[in-house]
């Protein structure tokens, strides 16, 4: 076990990045196709292929996933996911050829670095190719690259945020799940409650704390110009249609929820795909709980993961009690 979505059989995981510009894109691929389902919770979304993964709709399956920074013009990376899988024949057979489904979302990482620089075709088509099934790395890499969190005074008060993963067994059954934090809250330890990363204050080393400083500026609102989003996947060889994917994404909105504070604001586009791969019998609740706690797990190592950059502390970097 890598504690990875990886350890969820026939599930591939690759990234690309541009580093200097701030900005990438993680492509979880399903190599023999997976059911899929998707909530959207978050009030600024910018998605693909979402609506193909409602029940009453006929696909049922998709070959991958995209996560991409670049606000919407990184959805322009998941062409290249399609290019990549038709030139594999992954893809739905409509006569005359093959149209792979990959569905997909994008984070809002345009102030961090260099607004131009975004996730395109070749870049998905990258991270496609780097595909494999003992992918683990996290922190700052493929969609977290330019991730940030804790935006409510602004950039000088912000840390870096960064893509996450999870995994849990419980005897055949796998869950895992993958996760670019890209939050305008704080990210909380659901064992202790206590915030880890968040709002760093003018002064001092504590944490000024989300909600603490909303109240202090409740009549100004939010600040939509902070860039915020978290997205991720749920992977699962239980046996799932597309109406029990749909709802395990919805409870595992819950593990999002544990992690960050605040969490589905108008501002943030938080949305997470389920896919199942396989044909083990379980509980479908039971596969949410543990999804949401999965999900937890997998928001904490990423940031935790994450390093200083773009003028922007890192939690690896913080010299922290409670490492």
């Amino acid at each position: 076990m890598l504690n990875s979505i990886c350890d969820v059989p026939g599930i591939l995981v690759g990234h690309a990045q541009n580093t200097e510009g701030g900005t990438g894109c993680t492509v979880i691929i399903a190599e023999n196709t997976a059911v899929c389902g998707v909530d959207v919770a978050g009030g600024g979304p910018g998605t693909r292929e979402t609506d193909a993964l409602n029940p009453v709709n006929l696909v049922h399956a998709v070959n991958a996933v995209y996560l991409g920074g670049g606000s919407a013009y990184g959805l322009a990376g998941a062409d290249g996911v399609m290019k990549w899988c038709e030139e594999n024949g992954k893809g739905f057979n409509v006569g005359v050829g093959i149209v792979p489904i990959v569905p997909g979302a994008v984070l809002f990482d345009l102030p961090i670095a260099d607004y131009k620089a975004r996730p395109d075709s070749a870049m998905g088509y990258e991270a496609c190719c780097s595909a494999n099934n003992a992918e683990n790395r996290m922190g700052n890499i493929g969609a977290g690259t330019g991730a940030t969190i804790g935006k409510a005074r602004g950039f000088g008060g912000m840390m870096k945020g960064g893509l996450g993963t999870a995994s849990l067994k419980i005897g055949e059954i796998v869950i895992g799940a993958i996760v670019a934090v890209n939050c305008f809250g704080d990210i909380i330890d659901p064992s202790t409650g206590r915030i880890v990363a968040g709002v760093l204050p003018e002064e001092g080393t504590d944490f000024l704390g989300s909600t603490y400083y909303i109240k202090k500026v409740l009549e100004k609102g939010i600040n939509p110009l902070g860039g915020n989003t978290t997205i991720g996947v749920i992977a699962t060889n239980a046996k799932l249609n597309k109406s029990e994917a749909t709802k395990v994404s919805m409870m595992a909105h819950d593990g999002y929820a544990r992690a960050i504070n605040p969490i589905h604001t108008l501002h943030d586009g938080d949305t997470i795909f389920t896919l199942s791969t396989g044909d083990l019998q379980a509980d479908v609740s039971s596969i949410g709980a543990l999804a949401a706690e999965v999900m937890s797990s997998a928001i904490l190592a990423g940031v935790k993961a994450a390093v200083s950059a773009y003028g922007v502390q890192g939690y690896a970097d913080m010299n922290r009690s409670d490492k």
